[in-house]
């Protein structure tokens, strides 16, 4: 009988210590400054500023379009932006519809991401961002492209 409690103590004191800790809603970070954070990317990509982009992205950051292709640093990512930009002409819009905080530094938002043609017709994608929250301000680490699947 002491061993059968024994081990359902031990067992219970476990899942309390395993248990994975939410962030309570005093640590979650306002989410407009993510969706500035977003806004201002965009407008640095319509802008080519690469000043501008080089402010918002970790200097580690790295872009995985829709092409397939890796940007791997921020150096190669902006090049990369840069250069997309100007071999797909149109205006492009971010339109972020999920902010989900890991914890109090660390979110991943999720946008559509259109791209009107010249010609008029529109390229609809997604994009996921993962961000961090460093030295006073959200910055962009990592973004990923998507077409979406074709319907059936």
């Amino acid at each position: 009988m002491k061993r059968f409690l024994f081990l359902t103590l031990f067992n219970a004191l476990c899942v309390l210590f395993a248990y994975a800790q939410g962030i309570s809603n005093e640590d979650i970070p306002d989410k407009k400054e993510i969706y500035s954070l977003i806004d201002q990317y965009s407008s640095a990509r319509e802008k080519r500023d690469t000043a501008m982009l080089r402010h918002l992205l970790t200097p580690d950051a790295d872009q995985l379009v829709s092409s397939g292709q890796w940007r791997v640093g921020i150096g190669e990512a902006v090049k990369g932006m840069l250069l997309s930009s100007e071999s797909n002409p149109g205006s492009r819009r971010l339109i972020v519809d999920k902010i989900r905080f890991l914890d109090s530094k660390h979110a991943i938002a999720d946008a559509r991401y259109e791209i009107q043609n010249p010609d008029g017709a529109a390229r609809k994608m997604w994009s996921t961002f993962i961000v961090v929250f460093q030295n006073g301000s959200w910055k962009i680490a990592a973004i990923r492209n998507m077409l979406p699947a074709p319907a059936r």
